[in-house]
């Protein structure tokens, strides 16, 4: 299942953003951001956050612990504004503590080499960075936090929970700068159990990867941020070609994390592919579904505001 056709392959992995740009404005163009203004993401769990905000908490009272600083909006409590950011900046600022944090997204973004692959505009990469860029603006449009794990064989980077478009142009920028690279293999599975044991507060977690891997092993660290009482997402992105083999005659396929190369026929293997592989689709939503991980199929020929709109009001009426 990792076997990828040989089509030439995009030296440029960024292909599908917007050129010329950096940070949410090379991945959502101004329509995008209009069409993502009321979209909402909720969490399907008891989350560690504000009281006040849209997501149920299991705590209690006004922690005094410092945490960081957001800007002033409506419903602020002017009490918690603080005046020195305010005479240094010429911006209104208010204090947030631990408590009054609302719900931490954290983005797992699958950086290894089968992520590099597309068979028309746009990589899988390229895609999952828009997908990046429009969760988290609707996150922190709704004054929630979002952070970010980087990975391909290991950690690559990770960028903590803040609530600001300053900090979500970083995480975007962070993965700009460091695309897929032919030949890095990817380990989800320890990615995700390094998740697990470094968010030691309930948070959502939105794993963006193709699922492409030892399938057994990524279940288990799945199961292991459940175990942790996370809500976890699971956008398995794929390219068109991926799902029914359309690709030209003749092609040598070939694994764009070991180098492996198979020569086969498409028109020969297409009908055994399409039912290998629908198999270990159905196999991800069914484990996903006994636990409670929100799974969807994220295609790269679909529109970015239209899968948005359609998974959040679809996610919004299991929300309890």
């Amino acid at each position: 299942m990792r076997n990828h056709t040989s089509r030439p392959i995009l030296a440029n992995t960024m292909k599908g953003l917007i050129a010329g740009k950096s940070g949410i404005e090379a991945c959502l163009s101004v329509d995008d951001r209009t069409r993502l203004q009321r979209l909402v993401l909720l969490s399907r769990n008891v989350v560690e956050g504000n009281l006040s905000g849209a997501h149920r908490s299991p705590l209690r009272g006004v922690s005094s612990e410092f945490s960081d600083h957001k800007q002033y909006g409506q419903g602020d409590d002017p009490k918690y504004m603080d005046w020195r950011v305010v005479a240094r900046t010429d911006k209104y600022y208010v204090k947030r503590f631990e408590d009054e944090t609302n719900l931490r997204v954290y983005l797992v973004l699958d950086r290894s080499g089968s992520m590099g692959y597309g068979s028309g505009s746009i990589t899988k990469y390229a895609y999952a960075l828009q997908l990046a860029a429009a969760i988290g603006y609707v996150v922190v449009k709704a004054r929630d936090a979002i952070g970010l794990f980087l990975h391909a064989e290991g950690m690559d980077a990770q960028m903590p929970a803040r609530n600001s478009m300053q900090h979500l142009n970083d995480i975007i920028r962070q993965g700009m700068q460091f695309p897929p690279q032919r030949g890095r293999e990817g380990n989800l599975a320890e990615a995700l159990h390094i998740v697990a044991s470094s968010v030691r507060r309930r948070a959502l977690v939105v794993v963006l990867s193709d699922l492409l891997g030892d399938e057994g092993e990524t279940r288990k660290a799945m199961a292991h941020l459940r175990k942790k009482h996370h809500d976890v997402i699971a956008l398995q992105i794929l390219d068109p070609a991926e799902l029914d083999l359309t690709v030209g005659q003749g092609n040598l396929f070939v694994d764009l994390e070991t180098g492996e190369r198979l020569p086969a026929s498409p028109e020969e293997i297409r009908s055994a592919y399409v039912a290998s592989f629908g198999k270990f689709l159905d196999d991800y939503q069914r484990h996903c579904a006994a636990m409670g991980i929100d799974y969807r199929i994220a295609r790269t020929d679909e529109r970015l505001a239209r899968f948005m709109r359609g998974w959040l009001l679809q996610r919004r009426k299991f929300t309890v």
